[in-house]
C-alpha cells in the first residue's frame, strides 16, 4: 500500500518533469496508518457533515494527497493522476480547494495549513459544545495534519498551535514529519530547536520519536492522541525520498524528477514491477474506502435521524449553517436596521457603525463568530450579547491574542470547516501581516470576513507606522477580494450585508477612528451603495464629479457646498466598494460616471489606484504619514474643502 504512493509520486513527477517526490515517498507508511486505519471519510460524499477533515500542510508533496484520494476511491481517475500539474487538470501542484474532491484547504504556502486545521478544530469543538445533546454526539470528527519543517518554521505555526494548546484543541492531531532536509539540505544549521519540547510548552501532547516507516508504530501513537485531552504532535522520524537507493535522504529527492534511471533502481529496490501509473487489483482492494466510509456515514445518518426526532429545531439549524445559508430573518433584520441608521442619523466613527451594525444582525446570525487581535475595545468587534471563547467555554466572540496572521488563517479554516461565519479585526495598517491568509481566503472564495480598522492618517497621533497609506489600494488589488470604505452608519450596514450575504469570497471591511458625519439619502440611493458607487449628490448643471470614499466624503460634501456658493455645481460620487463597482454592467458604470466631465478623486490614500477611473486629478497622500492630530494632518497633506475646490476650478 505503501510501495503503490511512491510509485504513483515517481511517475506522476517524473511525466510532468516537476514537482516534489521525497515527501510522499518519505511519508508513505504515516499515510497508511491514519488513512486506512483512522480516518473517517466517504469517498462517495466528500462532503458529509461529520467526516475527518485531513490537511497536507506541506502542500509541495500534493501527489501524496492525490495518490491517497485516488487509491481510496475518490472521483479522481487516473487519467488526472497522469495530467499532474497541467493546465486544468484536478491535480495542481499544489493542492485546491474545490478544485480536487477530497482536498480540505488549499495549501503550499507552508505553515498556512496546520493554521487552517486549528481553525477546523476550533470550529468542530464549538459546533460540538452547541449541538450535540445527551446520547447524541452528531460532532464528532478530528482535524489530521500532516507537517514539516518548513511549517514548523514559519512564523504562523507558531502563532496558532499556541492558540491551540490553550484552547486545549485536543481532537487536532499533527504528525510532523521529522526528515531534517529542506531545500537547502540538512537543516540543523538553521533549526536546531527542540521541537518536542516547543509544543510541549504550548500546552500539546506531544508523542516522540515514532519510526515513520512503521504503520504498526504510527496508527498506535493515533490511537494514543485521540485520549489526550490536549492537541497532539506525532514526531515522525522519516527519510525523505524513501525507497531510492542513491537519492534517499537527500535534498536532491525533494523538489525535482528522480530521473528514468533511479525511478528504475527504486522500482527494483521496492519489488515494484508494475508499469507506470499501474496499481494491482488486490493494492487497490486494500486502499478503497467506499464500503468502510458509506457505512460509518449511514451509521451517523441514522443518529442525526434519532438526533431530529428528538431536536428537530436543533437539526434543522445545524443542517442551514453547514449548508452556508442564512436564516430567513436576516433579510428582515438588515432592512430594519438600515431604517434605523436612516432615523438615528448619527455622526460616529464608522468602526463604531460597524459595532452598531454587529449589534443590530447578531440575533439573525447564530453563525456570527468573531473575534479580534488584542485590540477588541478598539476594533470594536465585540457585541453585547457576545461571549468569549474559552479552553472549556463555548463561546461567539475570540480573543486571538497578537497574532494577526494566525488569526486570518485560522477564520480561513474555521470557514471551510463549516458551520460559522468568521470575522476578525486588527489596525488596516496590520494587514500586512495578515496578507497571505487574505490572498489564500481569496483564492478559495471562502466567506472569511476581515475587518481592518483605523483607516488612514486620520488616528493622528500614532504616526506613520499606524497610519495605512496603500494598504485599502493593496487590498483591492487582490483578485476576489470585496473591499468596503463606507462613509457612515448606513454604508457600514450595507458592507456587513453585502459581506455576510457573499457566499463565494473574502470580504474587508475598512473603518475609521474618527467620527464621520451622517449623510441623508433617498430609498434608491441606499439600495444603490450595493453596487459598490453611487450618485450621492448631483446637479443637472455640474461640470465635474467628485469621487470619494469612507471619511473623505464629508471633505467632498463640503467642498462641493463651497464650489455651490462660487456658481460651480459638482455631481458627488461615493464609492465604498470600488470592486463591487468595477463588476457592475458598462451602462451602470457610464451613468455613475458620465463622459465628459473632469473626475477628481479624494482617497486618504495613495494616489495610484484611482488614475484608471480617468481622473484628472486625485487627492492622496503618496507618502508615508507624520504624527500630529488627525485635523492638522488632513491640512498639511492638502486634504481640505479648499484644495478640493481648488483643484476642480482648475480642472474645469
Amino acid at each position: 500500500m505503501a510501495n503503490a504512493i511512491r510509485a504513483l509520486a515517481m511517475d506522476a513527477v517524473q511525466q510532468a518533469n516537476s514537482g516534489h517526490p521525497g515527501m510522499p515517498m518519505g511519508m508513505a507508511e504515516i499515510a497508511v496508518a491514519l488513512w486506512s486505519q483512522h480516518l473517517k471519510h466517504n469517498p462517495q460524499n466528500p462532503q458529509w457533515l461529520d467526516r475527518d477533515r485531513f490537511v497536507l500542510s506541506n502542500g509541495h508533496g500534493s501527489m501524496l494527497l492525490y495518490a491517497l484520494l485516488h487509491l481510496t476511491g475518490y472521483d479522481l481517475p487516473m487519467s488526472e493522476l497522469k495530467n499532474f500539474r497541467q493546465l486544468h487538470s484536478k491535480t495542481p501542484g499544489h493542492p485546491e480547494y474545490a478544485i480536487t474532491p477530497g482536498v480540505e484547504t488549499t495549501t503550499g504556502p507552508l505553515g498556512q495549513g496546520i493554521t487552517n486545521a486549528v481553525g477546523m478544530a476550533l470550529a468542530e469543538k464549538l459546533l460540538a459544545q452547541e449541538f450535540n445533546k445527551p446520547q447524541f454526539d452528531i460532532i464528532d470528527h478530528y482535524t489530521y495534519v500532516f507537517m514539516g519543517d518548513g511549517c514548523l518554521m514559519e512564523g504562523v505555526s507558531h502563532e496558532a498551535c499556541s492558540l491551540a494548546g490553550t484552547l486545549k484543541l485536543n481532537k487536532l492531531i499533527a504528525l510532523w514529519d521529522d526528515n531534517g532536509i529542506s531545500i537547502d539540505g540538512k537543516v540543523d544549521p538553521w533549526f536546531s530547536e527542540d521541537t518536542a519540547k516547543r509544543f510541549e510548552a504550548y500546552g500539546w501532547n506531544v508523542i516522540r520519536k515514532v519510526d515513520g516507516h512503521n504503520v504498526e508504530a504510527v496508527s498506535q501513537a493515533i490511537a494514543k492522541a485521540k485520549q489526550s485531552d490536549k492537541p497532539t504532535l506525532i514526531c515522525c522520524k522519516t527519510s525523505i525520498g524513501q525507497g531510492s537507493p542513491n537519492l534517499a535522504g537527500t535534498d536532491k529527492v525533494h523538489g525535482a524528477p528522480l530521473g528514468a534511471e533511479e525511478i528504475a533502481k527504486t522500482r527494483a529496490a521496492l519489488g515494484w514491477t508494475h508499469a507506470p501509473f499501474e496499481i494491482p487489483q488486490d493494492v487497490y482492494k486494500a486502499w478503497n474506502a467506499h464500503k468502510v466510509g458509506s457505512q460509518q456515514e449511514a451509521d451517523w445518518n441514522s443518529k442525526f435521524g434519532a438526533y431530529r426526532a428528538v431536536y428537530p429545531q436543533e437539526a434543522q439549524e445545524l443542517e442551514r449553517r453547514m449548508a452556508g445559508e442564512l436564516s430567513p430573518q436576516f433579510e428582515t433584520t438588515l432592512k430594519a436596521y438600515l431604517k434605523t441608521c436612516s432615523d438615528k442619523a448619527e455622526t460616529i466613527a464608522t468602526r463604531k457603525a460597524s459595532q452598531n451594525a454587529i449589534e443590530a444582525l447578531a440575533p439573525a446570525l447564530p453563525e456570527f463568530l468573531g473575534g479580534s487581535a488584542d485590540l477588541t475595545g478598539s476594533n470594536l468587534t465585540n457585541w453585547k450579547a457576545c461571549q468569549a471563547v474559552r479552553a472549556n467555554q463555548w463561546g461567539n466572540h475570540i480573543n486571538y491574542g497578537v497574532r494577526e496572521f494566525g488569526m486570518s488563517a485560522i477564520m480561513n479554516g474555521i470557514a471551510l470547516h463549516g458551520g460559522y461565519i468568521p470575522f476578525g479585526a486588527t489596525f488596516l495598517t496590520f494587514s500586512d501581516y495578515s496578507r497571505n491568509a487574505l490572498r489564500m481566503a481569496a483564492l478559495m472564495r471562502i466567506r472569511s470576513i476581515f475587518v481592518f480598522t483605523h483607516d488612514s492618517i486620520g488616528l493622528g497621533e500614532d504616526g506613520p507606522t499606524h497610519q495605512s497609506v496603500e494598504h485599502v489600494a493593496s487590498l483591492r488589488l487582490i483578485p476576489n477580494m470585496q473591499v468596503w470604505r463606507p462613509c457612515d452608519t448606513t454604508e457600514s450596514a450595507v458592507a456587513w450585508g453585502a459581506a455576510i450575504q457573499r457566499k463565494n469570497g473574502p470580504s474587508s471591511l475598512i473603518f475609521s477612528r474618527q467620527n464621520c458625519p451622517f449623510v441623508s439619502r433617498t430609498d434608491k440611493q441606499v439600495a444603490d451603495i450595493q453596487k459598490g458607487g453611487y450618485v450621492l449628490r448631483d446637479d443637472p448643471t455640474a461640470q465635474a464629479v467628485l469621487i470619494a470614499t469612507g471619511s473623505e466624503v464629508a471633505l467632498a460634501l463640503d467642498a462641493a457646498q463651497q464650489l455651490k456658493e462660487q456658481g460651480i455645481a459638482v455631481r458627488i460620487v461615493s464609492m465604498p466598494s470600488t470592486t463591487t463597482f468595477d463588476q457592475q454592467s458598462p451602462a451602470y458604470k457610464a451613468s455613475v460616471l458620465p463622459t465628459g466631465l473632469p473626475r477628481i478623486a479624494i482617497e486618504a490614500g495613495v494616489t495610484d489606484y484611482w488614475w484608471k477611473y480617468g481622473c484628472a486629478a486625485v487627492h492622496g497622500v503618496d507618502t508615508f504619514g507624520e504624527s500630529a492630530p488627525a485635523g492638522v494632518l488632513y491640512k498639511h497633506f492638502g486634504l481640505t474643502a479648499d484644495q478640493i475646490a481648488k483643484t476642480v476650478r482648475q480642472c474645469i
